[in-house]
């Protein structure tokens, strides 16, 4: 884990090289102005560990104050990176064309300045519309035909949340929000899919009480996330608990006559030396076939053994890349980035793009949802996600 945090902190440093090397470039200064500046990236660099440092000592007004700064931050500087990288790609096409062509290309090549605050201003204008979206909650709809829902069941509504990531930045009015959506699509169940918690705030309690107050007929499942691990598990268990949810650990939850709910644990607690839990092979081969069943796991990974073993996998972890190009990197490490795919052998993986925000409380390119899964008794159709209003009870 500490291996970790240092490779992610280096690279974080790395981006603030670049622009302070942009910066300079662009605005000469003294040594006075770049020590301040220097001094500023470093507590920018740092605010991950600051923030926890200052949560754990009980100090949350001013690590709220240093997280919505510093994340914000964190936004901005990433799409800077990214657009500024266009800008470099351009500069250099245009001095290769100037050599293979014996012309002068200077005319064509921004200058210093240019090349700076035109990223920049670009960065904020995307961060500030990322802002917006990031409180623009919507549902996702999806509609699954299978003849393993019995007929007099009608439709069966599942409601999925997932990397709410209650805590510092993520508080009671985008949790009014997220629970306005809920309560609207009426659900027969609810589940959360992990990194619901991401704090130890004192207000914490509050935000599960009110999470509790959601009833669906058939109750409310959840399974851990990554996040619950480092947030402490003792304390996010107890969290999520109070907020009304069943943790499936490595265990199974039968409505009898409907479906079977399966969960598994995120592989974090195990990376961390904590037990490991149940595989979802050893977990769903006893579960009956004729049963519909539904796996809870938080991260969209798919074992090659448990692929055939259930009906639909909801997951999240992604968060759909959360600040584009971010996608593009997401990709390397999960093929499934959000949305419905269909597996080999007929199972289904919805991955959802989150209904909160992690780090930045900005989504550019990659809006937040709260999923809602339709399961309709008739005959199974390959491709099921659909924008249209659901199926009628």
């Amino acid at each position: 884990m500490r291996i970790f945090l240092l490779v992610i902190l280096g690279l974080y440093g790395a981006l603030h090289a670049y622009a302070f090397v942009r910066v300079r470039a662009a605005f000469p200064f003294g040594a006075w102005a770049g020590l301040g500046l220097g001094l500023f990236m470093t507590v920018m660099i740092l605010t991950p560990v600051l923030v926890r440092v200052l949560e754990a000592q009980g100090w949350e007004a001013p690590a709220r104050l240093l997280s919505y700064a510093g994340y914000a931050w964190m936004g901005v500087i990433f799409l800077f990176f990214s657009l500024s990288l266009v800008v470099d790609l351009y500069r250099l096409a245009a001095f290769g064309a100037g050599l293979l062509l014996h012309r002068d290309a200077g005319a064509f090549v921004p200058s210093a300045r240019t090349a700076l605050l035109a990223p920049l201003l670009l960065s904020l204008a995307f961060a500030s519309w990322g802002a917006l979206s990031a409180l623009d909650i919507r549902p996702r709809r999806i509609v699954v035909h299978t003849e393993k829902i019995p007929p007099w069941a009608g439709r069966i509504r599942i409601v999925q949340i997932s990397d709410v990531h209650l805590g510092l930045i993520v508080r009671e009015k985008r949790l009014d929000r997220i629970i306005r959506v809920i309560s609207g699509e009426k659900p027969d169940l609810l589940v959360s899919t992990g990194d619901l918690v991401d704090g130890q705030i004192d207000s914490m309690p509050d935000l599960a009480d009110a999470l509790a107050r959601v009833r669906p007929r058939w109750g409310k499942f959840a399974v851990t996330g990554n996040h619950e691990f480092y947030a402490g598990i003792g304390h996010s268990l107890e969290i999520t608990r109070r907020a009304g949810f069943t943790v499936l650990r490595g265990e199974v939850c039968a409505i009898p006559g409907v479906l079977s709910i399966a969960g598994v644990d995120d592989p974090t607690g195990r990376h961390l030396g904590m037990p490991a839990g149940t595989h979802e092979e050893e977990l769903l081969k006893g579960l009956p076939g004729d049963a519909f069943t539904v796996l809870l796991k938080h991260q969209p990974t798919v074992r090659p053994g448990s692929a055939r073993l259930f009906d639909l996998q909801l997951s999240g972890h992604t968060h759909g890349g959360q600040i584009f190009p971010f996608r593009l990197l997401v990709r390397l490490f999960f093929p499934y980035v959000s949305g419905l795919h269909e597996l080999p052998g007929g199972s289904l993986l919805s991955v959802s793009r989150g209904t909160g925000t992690w780090g930045p409380p900005i989504r550019f390119l990659a809006p937040p949802e709260v999923t809602v899964i339709d399961l309709v008794h008739g005959q199974r159709t390959p491709r099921t996600e659909s924008s249209l209003p659901a199926a009628p009870r």
